[in-house]
Formats: C-alpha cells, structure tokens, sequence
C-alpha cells in the first residue's frame, strides 16, 4: 500500500506583544567613552597616568623635602604619604593604560565582570589613597604658608604644585572609577 504521510512542520507563535517588552529593547549596551578598553578610557589613563607623575616628579626634585623643619612630623609623613600614593597612582594608571592600547588594537572591550571588578576595585583603592594624601599635603601646605608665615624657609610653591597635581589626577581617576562600576553595575 502505497500511502503518502503529510509532514509537520510545526511553527512558533508569535510572541504576545507587551507594552513594558517593547518599551525597553535588549541588546548590548552601547560603549561610553572613558570605559575600559576605549579610546577615552585610555585618555583618562594618560590624564591620570600624567598628573600623578607630574606630582612625584615635583616632590622628588625639592632638594630638602625631607629636611624641611615645618615638615618635620606631620610634613614629612604628608609628603612621604603623597609621594607613595601618587607612585600607587602612576603604576596603576599606566598598567591599565597599556591594557587599554591592547584592548583597542585588538578591538575588544572589557566585558569580563571579574575583568571590570577589578579595575573598579583598583580605581576606588587608589582614588581614595591619591585623595587623601592630597588633602593631607594640602592642610600641610596651607598650615606652613597661610598659619605659620613660614614659606621663606620651605618649598611652598613646590609642595603646592605637588598638591594640586595629586588632586588633578584625583580627578581623572574619578570618573573611571565611575565608569567601571557603572558598567559592572549594569551587567
């Protein structure tokens, strides 16, 4: 018996259209200039990467730092504190700056949560101890020259500029900081 057997092909229903699926597409969210592994992130690296050099070349180049008699206690403390985190500083930002260049040569981007954690986590750490140490170096600086009258003796200007160097690179740290936590807080 030569019988004919109908084939099925079964076929999907169409999804129910709902308002609140439309309103929100999906799909990969889009990159923002200054995270990991663009073009402005590695900007951002530079700019902090700078600054923080800019600050530990300042202080290493006062003859006396260490000797100064106004930093004496809390100076010198201040300017070994800031002197460090603006080490920590300039190491993190160049190492994640050279990652930056890799990920844009290659054209990948950072995607990995652990991968953004810790650049977040790194961020964060230095942000704070680069924050910190600049805030200290500036009650110092504005102890000896506006309280004491003692800049005639001391580099104030130097340990100024010092200063305001480590908040610059406070600055552009900040935004990274931000950037990366946003994109983890997004996955």
């Amino acid at each position: 018996m030569n019988v004919i057997r109908p084939a099925v092909h079964p076929v999907e229903a169409p999804p129910v259209a709902d308002a609140a699926n439309d309103a929100m597409p999906r799909g990969r969210m889009k990159d923002i200039q200054g995270m990991p592994g663009t073009p402005g992130g590695l900007a951002l690296r530079f700019t902090q990467f700078a600054f923080a050099l800019l600050a530990l070349f300042v202080m290493a180049t006062t003859s006396d730092f260490p000797s100064v008699t106004a930093f004496w206690f809390y100076g010198i403390l201040c300017a070994s504190y800031l002197v460090a985190a603006v080490s920590l500083q300039s190491l993190w930002s160049l190492t994640l700056a050279i990652l930056d260049v890799y990920a844009i040569l290659v054209k990948r981007r950072f995607r990995n949560p652990r991968v953004v954690s810790l650049f977040a986590i790194g961020d964060g750490i230095t942000s704070t101890l680069t924050f910190a140490a600049a805030c200290a170096s500036a009650g110092i600086t504005v102890l000896i020259g506006n309280d004491l009258n003692d800049c005639a003796q001391n580099h104030c200007t130097r340990f100024e500029t010092a200063t305001a160097m480590a908040f610059m690179s406070w600055f552009a740290v900040s935004p990274s900081f931000l950037l990366n936590f946003w994109t983890l807080a997004s996955k």
